[in-house]
């Protein structure tokens, strides 16, 4: 198989990279893509980071042994944590992270105020700190870590009562001090956009920076030569370290895709297929 027929390998601690998977079906709808989910170990965003950069290097291993040609670390904690020990340890392989969308943010708002909702990992890295400092120095950003969120959109409950609880918590205050702009600092939260904009109202908009994500992809494809250029059919594998019967629920669920995933399993800090 040429390289360039090779699947893209996308990666989350659990569902909340599918948003990403999402926007890259839509940009790429030729290429193949190996989607790896880490529900044995979700959420990330409560790990220490030296934690989280080892088990990335755990999934980067194994997505490469599977034959992935880019990898997308479709999850804000996985990249803050790992990205920049990632890229000089395989300096020749491509990678695609996460950052979180203050930028366009910062450039749209009209209040000067900006949400963003993301796990502790997140806000406590160098990333988005180094984001701020960039490109929100002239704006007033609040944020808020939605504790229990993730559990929720892993469980698949989109619009319970408890998910609208743990949302209004985080925004009301926002919404009080006149903010205009939510950023989705994590992966799983653009799957309960429609409920946030319930809360949040016509007034406020939200940015989910999936579709930017996956143009980013097509970019880095496209420098290293590798943009898929046959006629073959994609293929799609869904991999998971958790309960693939509860995966493909979810995937069903959350994408309307009918598929079954495969089970792998951490064993001595390396990953299995069982």
């Amino acid at each position: 198989m040429k390289k360039s027929d090779a699947p893209i390998g996308v990666y989350d601690s659990g569902v909340g990279g599918l948003s990403v998977l999402r926007a890259i079906f839509s940009q790429l709808p030729g290429e193949s893509t190996i989607y790896f989910a880490d529900q044995a170990k979700v959420p990330y965003g409560e790990r220490p980071l030296e934690e989280v950069r080892e088990l990335a290097e755990g999934v980067t291993r194994m997505l490469m042994a599977e034959g992935a040609k880019l990898i997308v670390i479709a999850c804000n904690t996985a990249s803050a944590a790992a990205l920049k020990y990632l890229r000089p340890l395989y300096p020749d392989f491509p990678f695609v992270g996460m950052e979180p969308a203050v930028k366009p943010a910062a450039e749209q708002t009209l209040s000067g105020k900006v949400g963003v909702l993301a796990t502790p990992s997140t806000f406590h890295g160098e990333l988005y700190a180094s984001v701020v400092e960039r490109f929100a120095k002239d704006v007033q950003i609040f944020q808020a870590t939605c504790p229990g969120l993730v559990k929720q959109i892993e469980r698949g409950y989109l619009a319970t009562p408890k998910t609208r609880r743990i949302l209004e918590q985080a925004l009301e205050p926002m919404l009080a001090e006149g903010v205009d702009t939510l950023v989705m600092g994590c992966t799983h939260f653009p799957f309960v956009i429609p409920l946030i904009q319930q809360i949040s109202g016509e007034g406020v908009r939200v940015i989910d920076p999936a579709p930017a994500i996956a143009r980013q992809t097509a970019r880095v494809l496209a420098q290293h030569d590798l943009l898929k250029n046959s006629d073959h059919a994609p293929s799609h594998r869904y991999l998971t370290s958790g309960d693939p019967a509860q995966f493909s629920k979810l995937l069903e669920k959350l994408l309307g895709i009918r598929d079954h995933a495969e089970q792998w399993r951490w064993i001595d800090g390396a990953l299995r297929q069982d």
